[in-house]
C-alpha cells in the first residue's frame, strides 16, 4: 500500500513537472510594430563608430598573515 502511494506521487509530479516546462504568461505575443522598431533600434546602434575601452583590471590587495607567536 504504502510503495503505489509513493510511486503515484513520483508519477503525478513527474507529469506536473513537465507541464510546467512550457507555461508562458498570457500577455506574451508577438507584435510586429515593436519588432520592427527594435529592428531599427539595433541597426541604427551597430553603425555608431563609438568605442568603449575595457575596464582597467582591479588590483588585489595582500593578504595580511597572523604573526605566529613563539614560545
Amino acid at each position: 500500500m504504502k510503495r503505489r502511494l509513493v510511486i503515484g506521487i513520483a508519477l503525478t509530479a513527474l507529469c506536473g513537472s513537465s507541464t510546467l516546462a512550457f507555461a508562458r504568461p498570457p500577455t506574451v505575443m508577438n507584435s510586429p510594430g515593436y519588432d520592427r522598431r527594435l529592428q531599427e533600434s539595433r541597426s541604427q546602434m551597430g553603425s555608431s563608430p563609438i568605442v568603449t575601452e575595457p575596464a582597467p583590471a582591479p588590483v588585489a590587495k595582500p593578504k595580511r598573515s597572523k604573526k605566529k607567536r613563539t614560545n
